[in-house]
């Protein structure tokens, strides 16, 4: 499957995140290990078809570091849900590929070409659109926005390790190691807080499951295959298409129907129009 096919395919699965959290009671911490706890064995049973070549010292400290950010990524973005807006969240985790352009042109020396820049500044500001209208600035929720700005930055971080290591290392066994790791690092803190990881009711676990089957196992893998193909920056670009699906869908389902502003369709058009510009640039990947 061509890899800009597997990037759009990942998008789209990612765009349920935020709405499937919100109709769950479950704690952040619980919600972010069954999602990366049940895509284990999947992951890895298709590890053991792969190849798997010598890994460095370096690689392996790699691998460790992206699953921790990955943790903090989940709990944080999780948590900020509970303590601010949807769209105030989705905003400054939108953040992240100007995050991921000013990390990997320091350490991998990558830097998008100019048709890439302006896809970047214009799916950020279409993405700005889209949450400012129900965005709310208070002292009250300063504490959620902080959550989500962590969020921003450490996805950032988990991404440009990703570019980095993708290029030795297959999706699966990558995926195997950063989720294990990620998980068993939420599983610690849930212990040493006390934080359940039981006890949920049958809608709570069918929001786990939905959860890992397509954000995660499709959205975030996919992404992370597609790591070896395109830029850390391309990749984040293109997981601006989040909220535009995720608007779409709360317009078209029934059940929802949020008729959105104009602002957002117009923010959608933007972040589209961006992407489009981040994919076709053939500067490099």
């Amino acid at each position: 499957m061509p890899p800009v096919l597997v990037l759009i395919i990942a998008v789209l699965a990612v765009t349920y995140a935020g709405p499937a959290i919100r109709l769950t009671t479950a704690p952040a911490l619980a919600i972010a290990f069954w999602r990366l706890a049940l895509v284990l064995p999947v992951t890895l049973a298709a590890s053991l078809r792969e190849a798997r070549p010598a890994i460095d010292r370096t690689t392996r400290v790699l691998m460790v570091l992206s699953g921790l950010l990955l943790a903090l990524h989940f709990w944080t973005w999780i948590a900020s849900l509970r303590f601010t807006t949807v769209a105030s969240s989705v905003l400054l985790v939108n953040l992240r590929p100007v995050i991921v352009w000013a990390i990997a042109a320091a350490w991998l020396h990558e830097h998008p070409g100019r048709r890439e820049r302006w896809g970047i500044a214009l799916a950020v500001l279409g993405a700005t659109l889209i949450g400012a209208g129900d965005a709310r600035i208070s002292l009250g929720a300063l504490g959620g926005d902080l959550l989500a700005l962590a969020g921003a930055l450490t996805a950032a971080g988990y991404s440009v390790i990703g570019r980095r290591v993708r290029q030795t290392i297959g999706v699966w066994s990558y995926a195997t190691v950063v989720y294990g790791v990620a998980a068993l690092t939420l599983g610690l803190i849930a212990l040493l807080g006390r934080s359940p990881l039981t006890g949920f009711g049958s809608r709570d676990w069918a929001v786990f499951a939905a959860l890992a089957a397509g954000p995660m196992l499709v959205g975030h893998t996919g992404m992370n295959y597609a790591l070896k193909h395109f830029r850390a920056t391309t990749v984040n670009v293109a997981g601006l298409g989040e909220p535009v699906g995720a608007t779409l869908i709360a317009w078209l389902a029934p059940a929802i129907h949020e008729v959105p502003p104009v602002t957002a369709l117009a923010g959608g058009a933007m972040v589209l129009a961006g992407i489009g510009l981040s994919l076709t640039d053939r500067r490099g990947a």
